[in-house]
């Protein structure tokens, strides 16, 4: 290929291809056009950030490669999200990922934009093997303490998976009732493919929530603070007291109802 005779918009369609050959890049090196050497040392640098995120993700799905070595292939990731907020329900999900399948930018649903979160949760939809999730109540976690309905939401999220889990991977949370064996991880969503997959399943579901009940009760912000205790939200409690999505066993919600009130 006589790539000399080429514009610059074709070099650029053709450094967009994912078959280019490296004889073909060599070639190009020797361009002696600026603009020509210019799209070579992007592609140079485009291709090292692929790598790169490759070996980050084939060590993120370590856990799960040891515990496929032993003869576990349905491997879970179980994470929740919304342990801390004053409303709203506590998310779990449970995810089987193929071992080592390809999701560019997975990681901890606390470190991605809202942005990255949406593209990611289409796509682990897609890829994965099975997901589930469950929503535990704002009158469960009264009812029961928060921790308590983390737990119960993760045993909910489990038994719900499609495909019967061989192993679970939990993020720090143990889980002894299981019929499976598992590993609890401190920092998970970190450490796993499948728990960090879990985590943003999630994160995107309890953020969907919190926007519709936004809608209802605009005055807490629901839809910018998701239910954490930002200023504007406690300011909100004070002035209007807890709705009916409030965690009244959280002390700060507990000190509005018993200053303001309840609204329907």
């Amino acid at each position: 290929m006589d790539t000399t005779k080429m514009t610059v918009g074709q070099i650029t369609s053709l450094l967009s291809q994912k078959n280019i050959t490296l004889d073909i890049i060599e070639t190009l090196k020797n361009d002696v056009r600026l603009s020509v050497k210019r799209l070579v040392t992007k592609w140079e640098s485009n291709q090292q950030k692929v790598q790169q995120e490759k070996e980050r993700l084939h060590t993120l799905f370590e856990n799960e490669r040891q515990l496929c070595a032993q003869g576990y292939t349905l491997v879970a990731g179980v994470d929740e999200v919304g342990r801390g907020p004053l409303a709203g329900p506590v998310v779990v999900a449970a995810v089987i990922l193929p071992l080592d399948c390809y999701l560019p930018g997975l990681n901890d649903s606390k470190k991605l934009t809202a942005g990255q979160r949406e593209k990611l949760y289409g796509q682990i939809k897609n890829a994965a093997i099975a997901v589930s999730s469950s929503v535990v109540s704002v009158e469960t976690i009264d009812d029961i303490n928060i921790y308590q309905a983390t737990i119960l939401g993760m045993y909910q999220a489990v038994e719900k998976v499609a495909l019967v889990p061989q192993a679970v991977l939990i993020d720090a949370v143990p889980l002894p009732k299981l019929k499976m064996p598992y590993k609890s991880i401190i920092g998970g969503d970190q450490l796993s493919a499948a728990i960090a997959a879990a985590s943003i399943i999630a994160k995107v579901e309890r953020d969907q929530i919190m926007n519709e009940l936004d809608s209802s009760y605009p005055m807490y912000g629901f839809s910018r603070n998701k239910g954490y205790g930002t200023e504007e939200h406690m300011n909100a409690l004070s002035q209007y007291g807890a709705c009916v999505y409030h965690r009244k066993s959280f002390a700060p919600v507990k000190a509005a109802v018993e200053a303001v009130g309840i609204i329907g």
